[in-house]
């Protein structure tokens, strides 16, 4: 009991208060991600640059994501980690007042890149907490509720930050992101655990980390990761015209569908969340192979538009069911590096956010339409699905191979021999971050997550 209280975790399998205050953390760094698309206008006029040029700020912020990730969780690697979100969340306010009060696009180019590193320092950082806190076998259910805070953030933040930007100005949408920043600060402090950094055979070390790149199932799940992204965001970051050109939707209309969107992406998280730890490559197959199925569908119907709505409110669901899937395999893949993981889950969901868009330009400037994007997206989502199967194959494999090394032990990432501590322990004379006692099954019928 002393040592689940000393990591934070919760009795009788409830998640402890400070995950969802970190998932709280997500929904201002979130709003403050996809805000940009609503107020675009405004900003522009107001700093005399074009759309062209204000739209590199969305880029700008995309890019400090993917270098900032793994940057600074090599970098925080040895500082305490509630004293390292606190420092990151005090960034991100910093950036989004300066943000605020930018008399030139250039200082406000300058303040997202700053907002991007610390946002990706917290995804990083705040991941890895989030699945220390908890036991093995409920780590998709954490990653759900820190993807959850990006789904409320779609669902409300994001319009809501358009609305008070479009009627207060740009800059209020700033300074109202730069205050939710502030009260994840007080969460953090209040709830987030004061553990200090591990020392002797157990301290961090950037090198043993950086081995994780070796194992190709990390690098099968940063790739399935990204293609995922990729086909979701190819399509989401043409939706509007898509709705309106294609669809033949009315302009109004394209902050409800957007909204139904994330919705979706919200009821997909929870969902994701409740199933992916008993059944983890299950829930990345049905995941995206839905969002697959949904992304033809649209393509094909993109002119009705009802068809148009009820398939952008299923590609929320589909898209964010996999969310945790994915994140969970990553740490699972990446048991000994938990920091590293994190940061490597976040520069791939990135990756995606930026290539997915961008292949969806290239077939529009290639004069194929709006609905290409659809297309696009399909094929990433389908190439997607042919990364996971080949992750599962050598993920069985090397089942069979530690099976096969000695009596007891088995590949399941995460746990610890007895009187181990810290993430990556693993039982004596087992080679590996991911030999484990098999002796007992974890759950019915004796399966593990990731099974």
């Amino acid at each position: 009991m002393a040592g689940d209280l000393a990591r934070g975790e919760a009795v009788g399998g409830r998640i402890p208060v400070a995950v969802y205050v970190l998932g709280l953390s997500v929904f201002a760094l979130g709003t403050s991600e996809f805000m940009l698309s609503g107020i675009l206008q405004p900003l522009a006029r107001d700093l005399g640059v074009s759309i062209p040029q204000a739209g590199l700020l969305v880029s700008a912020f995309a890019v400090g994501m993917v270098v900032g990730a793994p940057v600074l969780a090599a970098a925080t690697l040895r500082l305490p980690r509630r004293t390292t979100l606190i420092a990151l969340l005090a960034a991100f306010v910093l950036g989004h007042v300066v943000g605020a009060l930018a008399p030139t696009y250039e200082v406000l180019f300058v303040s997202r890149i700053v907002s991007a590193l610390a946002c990706a320092g917290f995804w990083a950082v705040g991941s890895a907490v989030a699945v220390s806190l908890v036991p093995e076998n409920a780590r998709a259910r954490a990653m759900a509720i820190m993807v959850g805070g990006l789904g409320v953030a779609n669902v409300a933040g994001v319009p809501a930050g358009s609305f008070l930007g479009q009627q207060a100005g740009w800059r209020a949408a700033f300074w109202a992101v730069a205050a939710l920043a502030a009260l994840a600060v007080v969460g953090v402090l209040a709830s987030v655990p004061d553990t200090p950094v591990p020392t002797g055979a157990h301290a961090p070390d950037l090198r043993r980390e950086l081995r994780i790149y070796r194992d190709k199932q990390v690098w099968l799940a940063l790739v399935t990761i990204a293609l995922n992204a990729g086909a979701v965001f190819a399509l989401f970051s043409y939706l509007a015209p898509l709705l309106t050109e294609v669809a033949g939707l009315p302009e109004s209309w394209v902050p409800s569908v957007l909204a139904l969107f994330g919705l979706g992406g919200l009821i997909g998280t929870v969902i994701g969340g409740r199933i992916a730890d008993a059944h983890l490559f299950g829930t990345m197959y049905g995941g995206i192979s839905a969002s697959t199925a949904v992304l033809t569908t649209l393509a094909l119907l993109a002119e009705y538009r009802w068809a148009a709505i009820a398939l952008a409110l299923m590609l929320g669901v589909t898209a964010f069911t996999t969310g945790p899937a994915l994140n969970a395999r990553m740490f699972n893949a990446a048991d000994a590096a938990p920091t590293l993981a994190g940061a490597t889950a976040t520069a791939s969901f990135n990756i995606g956010n930026t290539v997915g868009p961008w292949v969806g330009g290239l077939a529009i400037s290639a004069g194929w339409g709006y609905a290409a994007v659809a297309w696009v997206g399909a094929a990433m989502a389908a190439a997607a699905v042919l990364t996971t199967a080949v992750s599962s194959r050598v993920h069985a494999r090397s089942r069979l191979v530690t099976a096969s090394a000695g009596p007891g032990l088995r590949s399941v990432p995460g746990a610890t021999a007895p009187g181990a501590t810290g993430p990556g322990a693993t039982a004596p004379g087992a080679t590996g971050p991911a030999a484990t006692d098999v002796t007992g099954g974890a759950g019915a019928g004796g399966r593990r997550p990731g099974d």
